[in-house]
């Protein structure tokens, strides 16, 4: 397993710094999200292929990899004008991502409202469903024509909710270039949180061919009785990461990790925990 965290969870510096002191605290990748990223542009305009060779020859003079190139935005989104230059920007991610030579552009999977909120009633529903799925086929082709993958991410308060809708949406879609971030911690929530090992046992069951890459952070149930977790770096809270890593470590022994909620002080502790479970002789 390699990992990595979230570039913008690092030190805000200039790219070539910031991907130095990555890579001293001993991480491999990142994933990027051009627009979160201090000094990058995601316009789709301004995603040329000079761009793309630009950043691969910052990554590669400091020896790291983009895992995924982020662009989460909602694929369910109700007012058509919107959703098309939605659809737009995830095309020239795809294209983008081909030119930087990142495999992946990773999306979570909306709601279907202008806020992107959770409303438990429309987020789950069967409409909201046939909507994203109607949409994911038409980013999904554009991902083949250019050979990337697409990978969404369950989210229990996004319209895919659950590894079993998960399932519906790679075997309706029926794409090899439509895959799955597995981030277990997203698939968990109040409502479900005494079933976690069960929701992770079956996400592993019904997901794990088309696992493309793992999300690693941790949890702390809101005091408040509310069901939310709040999220936190791998190592401060109640995840129990051992049936995550054990499938990585004999099914993806290679696969790219990147740690989630960190910060600058915390990332090589959270990194360092994560290892040790991996290592461990229970796995």
């Amino acid at each position: 397993m390699q990992i990595g965290l979230r570039l913008h969870d690092s030190v805000e510096l200039p790219l070539p710094e910031r991907l130095a002191a990555i890579r001293a605290q001993g991480f491999t990748c990142v994933h990027m999200a051009l627009s979160k990223t201090m000094g990058e542009t995601a316009d789709p305009a301004a995603l040329t292929p000079g761009y793309a060779m630009h950043l691969r020859r910052v990554f590669d003079d400091a020896g790291m990899d983009i895992a995924v190139l982020g662009n989460y935005l909602n694929l369910a989104h109700p007012d058509p004008k919107t959703l098309d230059g939605i659809i737009k920007k995830y095309e020239a991610h795809l294209r983008f991502a081909s030119l930087l030579g990142c495999g992946m552009v990773g999306t979570e999977t909306g709601a279907p409202n202008k806020d992107y909120r959770y409303d438990r009633e429309s987020c789950h529903s069967p409409k909201a469903l046939r909507t994203l799925i109607e949409n994911l086929k038409r980013v999904t082709q554009t991902a083949e024509k250019f050979g990337v993958i697409l990978a969404i991410e369950p989210v229990y308060k996004h319209i895919v909710w659950n590894p079993e809708v998960a399932r519906e949406v790679l075997d309706t879609v029926a794409s090899p270039n439509l895959q799955i971030i597995f981030d277990p911690v997203n698939l968990l929530h109040g409502d479900n949180l005494e079933q976690r090992f069960e929701v992770i046992r079956r996400a592993i069951e019904l997901l794990g061919d088309d696992i493309a890459m793992i999300h690693l952070k941790d949890y702390v149930p809101a005091a408040d009785g509310s069901g939310e977790l709040h999220a936190c770096a791998c190592g401060l809270g109640e995840m129990d990461y051992r049936a995550v890593l054990k499938f990585a470590k004999h099914k993806k022994p290679w696969i790219q990790a990147t740690l989630e909620n960190t910060t600058t002080e915390n990332a090589v502790a959270a990194r360092e925990h994560i290892e040790k479970i991996y290592g461990g002789d229970l796995l």
